[in-house]
């Protein structure tokens, strides 16, 4: 007799209850602006648009929740995920050739997709290869050379998605029993590859240097002839790299303990850049104050418990790095996302998931969950 399995209830409500709660907050961010720009002309502009998104999503999200994970677990799922993902962002690089992030129209982002894509070949990587997790030959160069593939292929565009990918594979990785010294190594090749790509754009070297020097005092020191300074300053995305940031502590610090309550945000009008995409958590902060903040932040922490709960119970290595890459996911570009909205560290463009007006991350994001809730139900 086939096993009856119960839906993880928790993390199901927690996920609609935040999905929910971002199109409502996406309104409160977009609506004013959307309504002045005769671009959109309507303040239910990118409301509608996420409400399409979410529709797509949450038949992705059912239809992985009910589908045994077991039937993933396959050379065919596993390889052909990251071939297409790999295919994507190969075509999206001469498609968008400015950008490098979205194909037909701007209505689909490969680099999110990359993410369910990876979380698939990792879990069943690892578990075809348990017995040699730590054969150079025959599981760290193959594994390295299809995850370094589409890491690179993310990191030209987007360098945050490519710091989560990185760090779930990481993580996966040494949870199955990857020994330390190959795990410094490869932190050594990312901490290296981490600084070429930031170097090799101006706006991000800016991003990074004005957030720890604003002034170039220290790294004047080094460089006397301010050719650092120069290479941030080719762009004008750099020349006002940290008013983003500024826009968004103040947003935040007006907000207080209880917020100046839904819709009455003043931040969000002509200051604060992205205001209902990366930086909705600034939003959130100034509407809803801390009470509101705190309130996403456990939401997260619901989806982090629930997640760990599954990797922990489940019994087969391929449900468990499933459920532990998926949770990763999520829960890591969540925290990055607030870090970054709170000036922990350098700013750095990045959805917050289920929160952030994009059809793409809500996607990805819902697909990842789905999978997560059919995990969590075999693991009772």
């Amino acid at each position: 007799m086939a096993q009856r399995l119960k839906t993880d209830w928790i993390l199901f409500a927690t996920v609609l209850a935040m999905m929910s709660f971002g199109v409502l907050i996406i309104y409160s961010a977009s609506s004013v602006m959307a309504k002045m720009d005769p671009h959109y002309g309507s303040s239910w502009h990118f409301v509608i648009r996420q409400l399409e998104a979410a529709a797509v999503a949450v038949v992705v999200m059912m239809t992985l929740k009910k589908t045994d994970y077991h039937k993933f677990h396959s050379p065919a799922v596993a390889f052909g995920a990251i071939g297409i993902a790999l295919m994507l962002l190969g075509v999206v690089y001469f498609v968008d050739s400015a950008h490098h992030r979205w194909l037909l129209g701007g209505t689909i982002q490969p680099s999110e997709l990359a993410k369910p894509a990876l979380v698939l070949f990792v879990a069943f990587f690892v578990t075809w290869r348990a017995r040699a997790i730590n054969s150079a030959r025959y599981t760290l160069v193959p594994a390295a050379l299809a995850v370094g593939l589409v890491i690179f292929a993310v990191v030209i565009p987007d360098l945050g998605t490519a710091a989560v990918l990185g760090a779930t594979a990481m993580i996966v990785f040494f949870v199955a029993g990857l020994q330390f010294r190959y795990c410094f190594i490869v932190a050594g090749i990312a901490l290296l590859g981490l600084i070429v790509s930031i170097f090799a754009e101006p706006y991000r070297l800016g991003r990074v240097i004005k957030f720890f020097d604003p002034d170039f005092k220290f790294i004047s020191k080094f460089d006397p002839q301010g050719k650092l300074k120069a290479r941030t300053e080719l762009t004008l995305r750099t020349r006002d790299t940290n008013y983003q940031l500024e826009q968004s502590q103040i947003a935040v610090g007006e907000g207080g303990p209880g917020g100046l309550g839904l819709m009455n945000g003043r931040q969000k009008l002509l200051y604060l850049p992205e205001a209902h995409t990366d930086f909705i958590y600034a939003v959130v902060g100034e509407e809803l104050g801390l009470i509101g903040t705190i309130g996403l932040l456990l939401g997260f922490a619901v989806i982090f418990w629930r997640g760990l709960r599954a990797t922990l119970r489940m019994r087969d290595d391929f449900g468990r790095y499933l459920a532990l890459g998926a949770t990763v996911v999520v829960v890591v570009q969540g925290f990055i996302n607030m870090s970054v909205v709170l000036g922990m560290v350098p700013t750095k463009g990045i959805p917050l998931p289920m929160i952030s007006y994009g059809g793409s991350s809500l996607l990805s994001t819902l697909a990842l969950l789905g999978i997560l809730m059919n995990v969590s139900e075999h693991a009772g």
